[in-house]
């Protein structure tokens, strides 16, 4: 598992990077090894360790945030983000032993959409900023708060990086599988017959 071990690595590495550049905002692969660390991972360990590089780069983020836009976020928002996480590693630990390329797809697709949810009605509830009704919330959902970009582009970014990132995450490691011999989801699944 030293390959995934650098893939986090290097996870937490661009989620730094991509916040030089607005257009990138959430497009980060944290969330899909988090989901992909239940999937193919058995030790907690490994599995914890997108845990550690979210709560690491939390940190730097925050600041960069405080000094960039004067907005710093709150110790609820990053137990809440963990909480995602957690989401999406069950959700991988679900999908674990349903494993095939649609489960990968619908597991990466709905991490996205319970993080994008959930953290945006949290902003929603807790931003005095937004108004106290369903066009406030739709205000969360969409365009977010003035001076930041939209909040759809938060989703975009998360969507298609959790998609993509899930799959080269998945197909590398299925392609580890096949070297080693062992299954994968390229190869049939054969039972022994006695």
């Amino acid at each position: 598992m030293p390959f995934a071990l650098v893939l986090i690595v290097l996870a937490a590495g661009w989620r730094l990077i991509a916040l030089q550049e607005p257009a990138l905002s959430n497009f980060s692969p944290l969330m899909a090894l988090a989901f992909c660390g239940g999937v193919y991972f058995r030790s907690r360990w490994q599995q914890l360790a997108p845990f550690a590089a979210l709560s690491l780069t939390d940190l730097y983020i925050d600041r960069f945030y405080a000094t960039e836009f004067g907005y710093e976020w709150t110790a609820g928002g990053a137990v809440l983000r963990l909480l995602c996480f957690a989401a999406a590693l069950g959700l991988g630990l679900f999908v674990a032993s349903r494993r095939s390329w649609l489960n990968l797809f619908n597991g990466a697709l709905g991490g996205a959409l319970f993080f994008y949810l959930v953290t945006n009605t949290a902003s929603w509830l807790g931003d005095v900023a937004y108004a106290r009704s369903a066009a406030g919330w739709w205000q969360a959902m969409t365009v977010g708060l003035p001076g930041f970009p939209p909040t759809f582009v938060f989703f975009r970014n998360s969507l298609v990086s959790d998609l993509l990132f899930t799959g080269l995450f998945a197909g590398a490691m299925e392609a580890v599988a096949l070297r080693r011999g062992e299954v994968s989801l390229f190869a049939s699944r054969q039972t022994n017959v006695t």
